[in-house]
């Protein structure tokens, strides 16, 4: 099996930053995609921002030019550095990641359980 464990999340001003980790362990072979979404009560969840194993990024326009998503592929971690929040940006912060488990076999999605981030003064 496979965990994914967020971390970094709680109450920050507006205009301030935060950053999220999320720190995949259990039986991995290899990580494809990684990617943050985020869900507020009564809406979809949306997608934050992604990135590729071999890192190439992509973001939510609300995401753009405030966020950056990185991982270590050594640690198995991923993060989302978020600057200038805002209250639009108050959520659960939930990670996933594709995983292969075991060589040769298929891919599988993987959710860690989320995060709360609220912006708020």
């Amino acid at each position: 099996q496979v965990q994914l464990v967020e971390s970094g999340g709680g109450l920050v001003q507006p205009g301030g930053s935060l950053r999220l980790s999320c720190a995949a362990s259990g039986n991995i072979f290899s990580i494809s995609s990684m990617t943050w979404y985020r869900q507020t009560p009564g809406k979809q969840r949306e997608l934050v921002a992604s990135i590729s194993s071999g890192g190439t990024t992509n973001y939510a326009n609300s995401a753009k030019g405030r966020f950056t998503i990185s991982r270590d592929n050594a640690k198995k971690t991923m993060y989302l550095q978020m600057n200038s929040l805002k209250p639009e940006d108050t959520a659960v912060y939930l990670c996933n990641a594709v995983v292969r488990e075991v060589m040769g076999t298929s891919f599988n999605n993987y959710w860690g359980q989320g995060i709360q981030v609220t912006i708020s003064s």
